[in-house]
């Protein structure tokens, strides 16, 4: 209650504060000194504006305090700024920017410093969505798997769990609206839960994050950013809708935002629905259709000082669960087994602004209510409600000298409870609370940065069922600590090289289902028993980057190394109970190496012209000497790609085709089997049209041209031999108001 009344009277204070302090200045073209209308914008504050045709900008009420300031214009380099702010001060800022045909950068959210990618100290990849429905994406987590080091464990086109350099489930982290993601990730059969309708991208961090997110951040973190809120006075309303030729699936979506001088708000609302998808030898899958059904809320009050964001998703998932290729139809009614998920995501984020310093406080509450149906459509075998309570509480302390530092305390409260006729877990709850502090040193052409964490998590469940019953599940009341760490640097080695090295560890506290599970898992068709004297997963990972960028193209080479003691895996024994297999939870070290190599042409000045080339491997292994289960094919991508962002008619204007090879799976796990590799062909393009007041985006694309006929290796159908999808043609249209 205490930290309550602070808060209260912090809000009080700052309310009635006035920040008369501005920045103001010219943007022009380095060349000619032609003035840019381009993009100012504070990340910290989350303020900006755009400067006007004589490239004039002003923007006033910034409260007192040190901060990053960005330039970005499509067409040239993203500028970033480093500024102080003193009371009552009317800061001049004259910028000219340079042209180039890089891509404008963004700035990174997922890392605590906020800054653009080229000024990071650790590599974060970033990708919009747009960008991924445009090559084809039918899900968001269909589309993850574009980004470099990400793959997907997939059960059809419903259920998807990103992996991340060859680790997946409670070893990847999901942040959405600023707070951790939690809907029973541990089961293989249980996707993101995240519809792309209102995402405008995806961050991710490859490697521990666990000093900055604690537990389940040992493998990295993929960090979902929602779409931003119209600017000050502003608004607009859009139409999107997108129809998929293989399972004959629709998808629509509308959203709405408006903005005042302080008051902002926002909300869209997505449907989608699929039937079985088809495979390229002309069969369609049995039960891998799927509805969804979501709604997306923000509202922001923005202060001088304070800015409060409060944000709401619900999402309602309807997934069949595929076990066979048997009756061929293009219905969309769910048959059984499926799935019904309920998932409310309400979270509440704040940043007060106090002189030369900063409070973030992030407050997140999340439900969800997963129900398997196996013979009764009606009553669930299985049903799981999990609530969730995220606290992150961090200060921002005043700048000394060329440190920036944060403090931070974040925790959780957790509650399993089970309401259908079987069970798998117990009714649980679990606490988490962590203290971490983290520094970054800023010099003229190196930047390092530091930080320590130490993190305790406990987890109670209650017995279930008589201890002389097969099913039986004893009582766990257990404690896990872990101290980590993580040390990083950049440096300009010239003004087109750069290089970045981190070291970092990581931590994972066994999950209930690890310590706790002993029944059927009706979505696995196996029988799991958990092993309550599982210890932490502790890890630590190497990473080592260097990209080279000029005007005509960009290289980039990502190695790393990551050891996890103690790694926890599911393995078959010679028993089986209820005519199912048994499995059971056992741990080994483990040791997993690779990294990625991208190559992007872009000649000067042909800047409408982009070749892209990127290779990416991983190898896990145990120290037994078996290779690690779920590890993706080495893949190699190669991508033609056009972009005319001025036409007579038509703006933004593109068009690309891809080409996909993965390579033969020979190191399969010691229950898998090889898979053979597979050459996928991709090619499409899109166009703006601007109508009066209207515009309208336009987009086709077709994935898997050839219709090839392949089984990926993360594929869960693939032990009964059921290929992939086939052929699929998406159309898209966008309607801006």
């Amino acid at each position: 209650m205490k930290f309550i009344y602070l808060f209260i009277f912090t809000c009080i204070i700052v309310f009635n504060s006035e920040a008369q302090n501005s920045l103001s200045g010219t943007v022009t073209n380095k060349s000619n000194n032609e003035p840019l209308m381009a993009n100012i914008y504070f990340p910290k504050l989350g303020i900006g504006t755009v400067a006007d045709f004589n490239g004039t900008y002003t923007i006033p009420n910034i409260s007192e305090g040190t901060y990053s300031v960005v330039f970005s214009m499509l067409g040239y380099a993203t500028i970033s700024k480093r500024i102080s702010i003193l009371e009552d001060a009317i800061l001049p800022l004259d910028i000219q920017m340079v042209e180039t045909a890089v891509e404008m950068e963004q700035v990174i959210v997922s890392t605590p410093f906020h800054k653009l990618q080229s000024d990071n100290v650790m590599k974060v990849e970033r990708v919009s969505v747009n960008n991924l429905q445009a090559n084809g994406a039918v899900t968001l987590s269909d589309g993850l798997s574009d980004i470099g080091g990400v793959s997907l464990v997939s059960t059809g086109l419903g259920i998807g769990k990103p992996v991340i350099r060859g680790l997946s489930s409670n070893r990847v982290l999901t942040y959405s609206q600023g707070v951790r993601l939690e809907n029973q990730q541990f089961g293989e059969e249980h996707g993101l839960g995240i519809n792309a309708a209102g995402i405008e991208s995806v961050e991710v961090i490859k490697g521990p994050a666990s000093l900055l997110y604690g537990s389940d951040a040992l493998g990295g973190v993929l960090y979902i950013n929602p779409e931003k809120f119209a600017e000050s006075n502003k608004g607009s309303a859009d139409l999107n809708s997108a129809y998929y030729s293989n399972t004959l699936g629709t998808a629509l979506n509308v959203g709405a935002k408006i903005s005042g001088k302080k008051f902002k708000f926002l909300i869209r609302s997505a449907a989608m629905t699929h039937s079985d998808y088809e495979t390229g030898s002309g069969e369609r899958v049995t039960n891998t259709r799927f509805n969804e059904m979501d709604l997306k809320a923000g509202l922001r009050f923005q202060g001088k000082n304070i800015k409060s964001t409060l944000r709401y998703n619900y999402n309602r998932a309807n997934i069949g669960i595929p076990e066979e290729i048997a009756e061929q139809t293009n219905s969309k009614e769910l048959v059984s087994p499926f799935q019904k998920i309920n998932n409310h995501i309400l979270s509440w984020e704040n940043r007060l602004f106090l002189k030369k310093s900063s409070f973030d406080v992030k407050l997140g509450y999340l439900f969800n209510d997963r129900r398997e149906f196996e013979e009764s459509l009606i009553t669930p075998a299985l049903q799981l409600k999990l609530s969730t309570f995220n606290y992150d509480v961090k200060y921002n302390l005043p700048d000394y000298g060329k440190f920036e530092t944060i403090v931070g305390l974040q925790g959780m409260f957790q509650k399993n409870k089970n309401f259908g006729e079987e069970l798998l877990i117990p009714d649980a709850t679990t606490a988490d609370i962590g203290v971490m502090a983290t520094t970054h040193y800023h010099l003229e052409t190196v930047d390092l940065q530091a930080g320590l964490r130490f993190d305790h998590r406990s987890i109670a469940s209650d017995a279930y069922g008589n201890p002389s019953d097969t099913d039986f599940i004893d009582a766990i009341d257990r404690s896990f600590n872990s101290f980590n760490a993580a040390l990083g640097a950049k440096a300009d080695l010239s003004e087109a090289i750069i290089g970045r090295l981190n070291i970092a560890s990581g931590f994972r506290a066994p999950n209930l289902a690890e310590l706790a599970s002993n029944g059927i898992h009706e979505g696995t068709n196996r029988y799991e028993i958990g092993n309550a004297a599982l210890s932490n997963e502790q890890n630590y990972q190497l990473d080592l980057s260097v990209e080279y960028r000029d005007e005509h193209f960009e290289i980039s080479a990502n190695g790393f190394y990551n050891g996890i003691q103690d790694y926890i895996f599911i393995t078959p024994t010679d028993l089986i109970i209820d005519d199912a297999p048994v499995y059971r939870y056992v741990q080994e070290n483990a040791s997993l190496y690779g990294g990625e190599f991208g190559l992007h042409i872009h000649p000067h000045p042909l800047d409408w012209l982009h070749i892209e080339s990127s290779f990416e491997t991983v190898v896990g292994t145990l120290d037994s000497g078996d290779n690690l289960p779920l590890i993706p094919a080495n893949t190699i991508k190669n991508t033609f790609r056009v972009e005319f962002n001025e036409g007579r008619f038509l703006k933004e204007s593109f068009a690309f085709i891809k080409l996909e090879n993965t390579l033969d799976q020979n190191n399969a796990g010691a229950f898998e089997t090889r898979t053979a590799g597979y050459n996928l062909l991709s090619l499409g393009g899109g166009s703006s049209l601007s109508l009066r007041e209207l515009k309208l985006d336009l987009g086709v694309s077709v994935t898997n041209l050839m219709n090839e006929s392949y089984i990926a290796h993360l594929s869960r159908l693939k032990p009964d031999g059921i290929q992939n999808i086939g052929r699929n043609i998406t159309v898209t249209m966008r309607l801006h108001i």
